[in-house]
């Protein structure tokens, strides 16, 4: 670099992490081993995001900027040798959305520096990034503590000559959650026919989409929980969990390029029924009544508790009228409990982490639990639940020690994803027939 021995920016206590309407300070520091002759020194901090229809391509399809501001620390000089220092102090708007990094854009912020030298030499630049939380409170979501349910019911034919009628249902204990907590899902299938069920599938997925002219989906399996099937003639209950990891927050209030949703999927493959549970993913947990019963601990032996009122479920398709099956006998009205074949959340042991167990992890890279930490929102830049994610406060940026197994599909779709389908689409398959 010539004279230029250092150029770089920090900010004041080594903060990382910001929040809307926030003032972020810090100082540019330079050192020249001679003489350097300048124009200007400035300094400017600036947010935007951008999405492209090809994967990790730098150059942005559509590109909006929620701010950009300029402070000129010095105008035309000479900076003598030695060490100089420039303070600089930005205010944050209130409508940043948050940092979020994906395959097909970005949402980022950052500190430009550039000493502007005169004509014939050279300019310096540098970037320094920082990241903006904007804190989804869950209580702020309407209906939040009720039950995300959801039921369709499947008319089929089987052997060819017979039909049969399946029923699914299942719901969350809540609609919103924060990293580290879990996810209560309780499930019922009713098979009134003589065939058995292929396994039961629920899964956590993320919905990333894309605006533009053509809407890209990026789609990603979080986390899988596989249940056994049902035997024919049977009504069997099958009761999960599924621990939220480090991820980005639903919704990215102030940014209209890029949308995140969370939904639970139960789905059968044989045959083929499948309801989706919409959830939100916030920063602030929901603040429970004290009125309200607290959820089934998913290890109490015995028989499953029934699901909510049926008032309460939201169909995903209309239910099929149901005929008497001549095949279903006294085992019709059996409830069994399903067991559970695998989880993409279990350890090498075959132990799923305890909530606890996830928060502790979660607060330091080496497992030391840090109770001054406990309480700051947890923040997820990416699409990811391995990347980097960082607390509240002066630390520096830490790595998460997540111990979660993410399934082999857990990957990015390198070319635009269907959504899930839409109400009209469930119910106008709802009655649809398959051969075996």
């Amino acid at each position: 670099m010539g004279k230029l021995q250092e150029f770089d920016a920090s900010f004041t206590d080594n903060k990382v992490v910001y929040g809307p309407g926030e003032s972020l300070s810090g100082c540019v520091r330079i050192t020249v081993g001679g003489s350097l002759q300048y124009k200007a020194i400035r300094v400017s901090c600036l947010g935007s995001c951008g999405i492209s229809s090809k994967m990790n391509d730098p150059s942005w399809t559509m590109e909006e900027q929620y701010f950009n501001s300029t402070l000129s620390l010095a105008d035309k000089g000479i900076l003598c040798a030695g060490e100089h220092k420039f303070s600089f102090q930005f205010l944050i708007p209130a409508s940043a959305p948050t940092s979020f990094e994906g395959p097909f854009g970005k949402i980022s912020y950052r500190i430009k520096a550039i000493i502007d030298t005169p004509r014939f030499s050279k300019d310096y630049k540098l970037q320094k990034p920082f990241y903006l939380l904007n804190l989804l409170n869950l209580n702020e979501v309407p209906d939040i503590e009720q039950a995300s349910a959801a039921v369709t019911t499947k008319k089929f034919n089987y052997l060819l000559v017979k039909t049969g009628t399946l029923m699914l249902k299942s719901q969350t204990d809540l609609r919103g959650y924060i990293p580290g907590q879990i996810i209560q899902l309780a499930t019922e299938i009713h098979n009134k026919s003589g065939k058995d069920t292929g396994n039961v599938l629920a899964s956590l997925i993320q919905k990333v989409t894309y605006k533009m002219k053509r809407p890209l989906f990026d789609l990603r399996t979080i986390a899988e929980v596989e249940g056994a099937g049902v035997k024919g003639g049977k009504h069997a209950e099958w009761r999960e969990q599924i621990i939220v990891p480090p991820l980005p927050q639903s919704l990215l209030h102030g940014c209209s390029l890029i949308d995140i949703e969370y939904y639970i999927q139960v789905s059968l493959k044989s045959p083929d029924a499948m309801v989706t549970l919409p959830v939100y993913i916030g920063n602030v947990a929901i603040n429970m009544s004290p009125l309200r019963p607290a959820p089934y601990p998913p290890s109490q032996q015995g028989p499953a508790p029934a699901l909510s009122d049926p008032g309460q479920v939201v169909p995903s398709a209309p239910p099929a009228e149901e005929e008497p099956d001549s095949d279903l006998g006294a085992g019709g009205l059996v409830s069994e409990e399903i067991p559970t074949k695998s989880h993409s959340q279990q350890d090498a042991t075959g132990h799923t982490p305890s909530t606890f167990d996830h928060a502790f992890s979660m607060s330091s890279p080496h497992g030391q639990y840090n109770p001054t930490n406990a309480s700051a929102p947890l923040f997820c830049l990416s699409t990811g639940a391995t990347i980097p994610f960082f607390t509240e406060g002066s630390a520096p940026p830490v790595p998460t020690a997540c111990p979660l197994i993410l399934p082999p599909e857990y990957s990015s779709c390198d070319y635009p994803s269907e959504p899930p389908p839409t109400y009209e689409e469930s119910c106008s398959s709802a009655n649809s027939s398959f051969n075996t």
